[in-house]
């Protein structure tokens, strides 16, 4: 019995180190990266290695796309801003706007910006920055008729293009249109689309609507003349109780905002200082649990 007593200790030490495994030798639990999994982890880890890791689209134009090989565009350059203020060398992962916050939480990437608005409910599982650009809602349509859309209540039963998961297609949903999903496409799948009738509408960003609609003046889409709609706040997504990550960030955007950069970099990219709260009336939306 004595025996038997033994290998039972031995068995039982041999699982509790292997149960220990996954944490660090301070304690602290690490997800499959090698990142902290505890609060407030993050930035120490950045600091230390000098450099942080950024998730964006690359297919977002003006916002995060590429010039021949060179990855550009608004949030793309505003985070290499950042980065340089930090002192830390910056590397970007690009992915689907679907796979961002995921990969956030995985540790796959540290922050992700890519035009992601702060919602009640993205609050309750991130961290945001404060905002570094500002904006509204407007839909691309079909020129000849508005894709018969003449108030929101009109998407009933329309088809809209758009993320899974995005704020867009939310709105899409509740107002009673079928929402046609895309990967990580670039804006003309989009736009091309609402021109051979396969969706009727996109509901996103009037800056990035704009642009888009440019590049392909052979498609027979404009933004609806008369619906624009819910202001919006774009922010850096960071992970959840990284409070000294996300004061290391605010404090940088602050400085770039008093200094004129984050100005410079918006007329750059959109034409317009869209770093400032547009002075538009807006019709807001009720009801929409985002």
């Amino acid at each position: 019995m004595k025996g038997i007593n033994i290998i039972l200790i031995i068995l039982f030490s041999i699982l509790l180190l292997s149960a220990c495994g996954s944490s660090s030798e301070d304690g602290t639990d690490k997800n499959e990266n090698g990142k902290s999994n505890s609060d407030d982890k993050r930035w120490e880890e950045i600091n230390t290695d000098g450099e942080i890791v950024v998730g964006t689209s690359g297919t977002l134009f003006p916002a995060s796309y590429y010039e021949g090989d060179t990855l550009t565009g608004f949030d793309v350059e505003v985070m290499r801003e950042v980065a340089k203020r930090l002192n830390l060398d910056i590397t970007f992962e690009t992915m689907g706007v679907d796979s961002m916050l995921s990969s956030i939480q995985s540790g796959r990437i540290d922050v992700a910006a890519n035009q992601i608005e702060s919602t009640e409910k993205r609050k309750k599982e991130f961290n945001f920055s404060e905002p570094y650009k500002y904006s509204y809602t407007t839909m691309v349509v079909r020129k000849d008729d508005n894709s018969e859309i003449n108030s929101l209540e009109d998407l009933q039963g329309k088809k809209a293009g758009g993320g899974a998961t995005t704020v867009y297609s939310q709105i899409a949903e509740h107002f009673g249109a079928e929402v046609v999903t895309y990967g990580n496409a670039p804006n003309e799948a989009y736009l091309r689309d609402v021109h051979n009738g396969r969706t009727d509408v996109v509901i996103n960003d009037y800056y990035l609507q704009k642009f888009g609609i440019a590049e392909f003046p052979e498609f027979d889409i404009h933004l609806h003349p008369e619906l624009r709609f819910r202001t919006t706040e774009q922010s850096i997504v960071i992970p959840k109780g990284e409070t000294q990550l996300t004061t290391e960030i605010n404090q940088v955007l602050k400085e770039m905002r008093n200094d004129g950069t984050l100005s410079d970099l918006a007329i750059q990219y959109f034409e317009e200082d869209a770093s400032k709260k547009p002075n538009l009336e807006m019709e807001e939306i009720e009801g929409l649990d985002l």
